[in-house]
C-alpha cells in the first residue's frame, strides 16, 4: 500500500532503474573480462530470519544466495535480465500487471522474436520464480515494479470508518463504509494513497480468519452494535490483506484482534504471517505485517470454558500431519515462537502438539444455538476481559 510505502516507494521508484543498470553493466563488464558473473540475492528463508519484538516482524539476516554463470545457471540469469527489462518498461510507462499477465507478456515477446525462444517459460511457476529472484537481488517489493500477485484486500465492514483515496490523476475518492450496507469495502493492493479517518471513535478492529463468519457477524448486526472495524482475512493473508491491517494499525492506532481456528496451521501460517510476516517475504515484512494484532482465539481454555466442540487431529491426513510437524519445527527453529515475548503463543503450539486436538472458530455457534448473537457476545466479552494472547 503506498500509504504505507510512500517514502520508501518514491525513493525506490527513482532508483530501481539506476540499480538495474548498474547490475547489468557489472554483468557485461565481467563477461568482457572473461570473468564469470555472479548474482547475489537475499536469502528469504527461516534460517536467515531475525525476530526482534521491538521491531515486531521478521527481518532478513546477512545470508545471500549466489548464482554464478555456468551451464546450469545461464538460463536463469538470462531470464532474469529479460524479465527485468519488462518490469522496467512497466515502471517507465506506469503500467500495472499481475504475475499471470507478466507470464503472458513474456510469452508475447518470445512469440514475436524467435531469438528469444531459449528464454521461454514452460509455465507460470517459472516466471514467478524469476520475478521473486529479481526482487531478492534488488531488495525491493514486487509491488514497487508494478507487479501484483493478489489485488484484493480483506473484506472490511464498519459503521465508522472513512477512507480517502488519492487517485493516480490527482483526484480523490471518499468512501464512507457506513453507506455500503452489508457490502464490504475491499482496498486495492496498488500504489495509491489511502488516508483513514473515523466518523466516531473506533474502539477496536477484529480480523476474522473466515470471510463467511465475518459476513455472518455483520449480517447479525455486529458493526451496528459496536464502533469497530471487522475484516474477513480469507485464510492465509495476501500482501493486500497484510498491508491493509498495517495501515489500520498505523493510522488509527486502535487495538487489533485476530479470531480464528485453534490449530497449528492457523497459528503458524495465518496468524504469524499477519502479525510478523513470513520467511518467504523477509524483504517486505516491514510494510506487510501488523505487529500489534493479538490472538483472541479460539484459545485452548475456551474449549472447556464454553464447552466447545473440538475433535482430534487426523494424523493420517497429510495436510494436518504436516502442520503438526511444522509446529514442532517452529518451536525449535522459528525466531518468532522462540522469542520470550511470544511465550503464550508457543504454549498454544505445545498444547496442540501434546493434545493433538483442534477447534474451529465456528464452534462458538454451539454455545447457545437459539441466540445468533452469542458468538458476538463471547468475542466482545473476551476483548473486554483481556482474554487473548
Amino acid at each position: 500500500m503506498a500509504g504505507l510505502m510512500s517514502g520508501r516507494s518514491k525513493k525506490l521508484d527513482d532508483s530501481i532503474p539506476k540499480m538495474s543498470k548498474e547490475l547489468c553493466n557489472r554483468l557485461l563488464s565481467d563477461l568482457e573480462r572473461a570473468k564469470r558473473p555472479v548474482l547475489y540475492a537475499t536469502k528469504c528463508s527461516l534460517d536467515n530470519a531475525i525476530y526482534n519484538h521491538k521491531v515486531g516482524y521478521l527481518t532478513p539476516g546477512d545470508k545471500k544466495v549466489a548464482t554464478e554463470l555456468n551451464v546450469s545457471s545461464v538460463k536463469k540469469m538470462s531470464r532474469a535480465i529479460f524479465m527485468l527489462e519488462i518490469l522496467l518498461r512497466n515502471i517507465d510507462t506506469g503500467a500495472v500487471n499481475t504475475k499471470r499477465e507478466l507470464y503472458y507478456i513474456s510469452k508475447g515477446y518470445i512469440k514475436h522474436d524467435s531469438k528469444l525462444k531459449p528464454l521461454d517459460f514452460a509455465d507460470q511457476d517459472e516466471s514467478d520464480e524469476i520475478i521473486d529472484f529479481i526482487c531478492e537481488m534488488l531488495e525491493i517489493y514486487r509491488e514497487e515494479v508494478n507487479c501484483f500477485a493478489n489485488d484484493r484486500g480483506g473484506q472490511t465492514y464498519s459503521q465508522q470508518l472513512v477512507v480517502t483515496e488519492t487517485l493516480t490523476d490527482g483526484d480523490t475518492a471518499v468512501i464512507d463504509l457506513s453507506m455500503l450496507g452489508t457490502s464490504p469495502f475491499q482496498p486495492k493492493n496498488r500504489p495509491q494513497n489511502l488516508k483513514l479517518s473515523a466518523r466516531k471513535k473506533i474502539d477496536f478492529g477484529l480480523v476474522v480468519e473466515s470471510e463467511g463468519t465475518a459476513n455472518t457477524l455483520v449480517a447479525n448486526g455486529f458493526t451496528k452494535r459496536h464502533n469497530c472495524i471487522l475484516m474477513g482475512a480469507q485464510g492465509v493473508p495476501s500482501n493486500a490483506v497484510r498491508g491493509w491491517c498495517k495501515l489500520i494499525q498505523d493510522q488509527l492506532k486502535i487495538p487489533l484482534y485476530f479470531f480464528g481456528d485453534l490449530d497449528a496451521y492457523t497459528l503458524q501460517n495465518i496468524y504469524r504471517t499477519l502479525k510478523a510476516g513470513s520467511a518467504a517475504s523477509l524483504i517486505r515484512n516491514s510494510d506487510y505485517s501488523a505487529p500489534d494484532v493479538r490472538f483472541l482465539g479460539v484459545l485452548p481454555a475456551d474449549i472447556k470454558k464454553y464447552d466447545l466442540n473440538d475433535y482430534p487431529v487426523k494424523e493420517s491426513d497429510p495436510q494436518e500431519s504436516r502442520a503438526l510437524k511444522k509446529a514442532a519445527d517452529a518451536l525449535k527453529n522459528d525466531p518468532f515462537f522462540q522469542d520470550k515475548r511470544n511465550k503464550g503463543l508457543a504454549e498454544i503450539l505445545n498444547w496442540l502438539l501434546k493434545n493433538k486436538r483442534r477447534c474451529e472458530q465456528q464452534a462458538f455457534f454451539t454455545v447457545d444455538p437459539k441466540d445468533p448473537t452469542m458468538p458476538e457476545k463471547i468475542i466482545v466479552d473476551k476483548i473486554k476481559r483481556g482474554d487473548y494472547v
